[in-house]
């Protein structure tokens, strides 16, 4: 008989044990969940990054720089998760002409055929979506980006590959971006909607090659 009181109670203890024990209306404490790495922002060098241009026609091409207004690129730890730029379209030049061309092309470029500078002096674009490039080879692009890109107040989606690295705190992004100009509402001699140009037509897909630079922000000390 004691023998068998021994073994329920060593039975009991043991149960007791498997168990956190909570008092009536009292809630068992959650697993703190992990904490996420924080996003840090990083501020686009306005010297160190660049912007070219590349516009097509059926007789050849033409192509110039922008210069950037501002910028900046979200990371979490060497992951990008996002980013805008602004880019000063009052700074268009033609880098290919000399002279007078060269004045009368930019000109036309800031004029309301085509980006309608006083208007607008400034484009925009910022992302939306980021889809990483599984097993993106060395020095090939390892996201494809997709963002809105605001031109003449008219904003549209683009995607394209971009080639984003993080050494030693400098982060770069280097890519193509491609859009057609026609749906910014700048159709001066395209194809599509004028007829009979000729040698006279221009393409409607306009070039800008990104190269910026970025550095982190650093925090003011209270």
């Amino acid at each position: 008989m004691k023998k068998m009181l021994l073994s329920v109670l060593v039975a009991a203890a043991v149960g007791v044990s498997a168990f956190n024990m909570v008092a009536p209306g009292e809630r068992k404490p959650a697993t703190p969940a992990p904490v996420a790495d924080a996003i840090q922002n990083f501020k686009v060098n306005l010297e160190e990054s660049k912007i070219t241009w590349i516009g097509r026609k059926v007789t050849g091409e033409h192509n110039g720089n922008i210069k950037l207004a501002s910028g900046t690129m979200l990371f979490e730890r060497t992951a990008l998760r996002g980013g805008t730029f602004l880019m000063d379209m009052t700074s268009i030049t033609c880098n290919d002409l000399q002279g007078g061309s060269n004045k009368r092309l930019v000109d036309h470029l800031k004029s309301d055929d085509f980006f309608s500078v006083d208007k607008n002096p400034t484009a925009r674009f910022a992302i939306t979506n980021l889809a990483p490039r599984q097993n993106a080879k060395a020095g090939t692009a390892n996201y494809i980006v997709t963002g809105d890109l605001t031109i003449k107040g008219i904003t549209n989606q683009v995607s394209f590959p971009a080639l984003v690295t993080m050494k030693k705190g400098v982060a770069t992004a280097k890519a193509t971006l491609k859009f057609d100009r026609t749906k910014w509402d700048i159709k001066f001699r395209s194809g599509n909607f004028f007829e009979n140009l000729g040698d006279k037509a221009i393409l409607d897909d306009v070039e800008l090659n990104l190269e910026l630079v970025a550095r982190a922000e650093t925090v003011a000390k209270k």
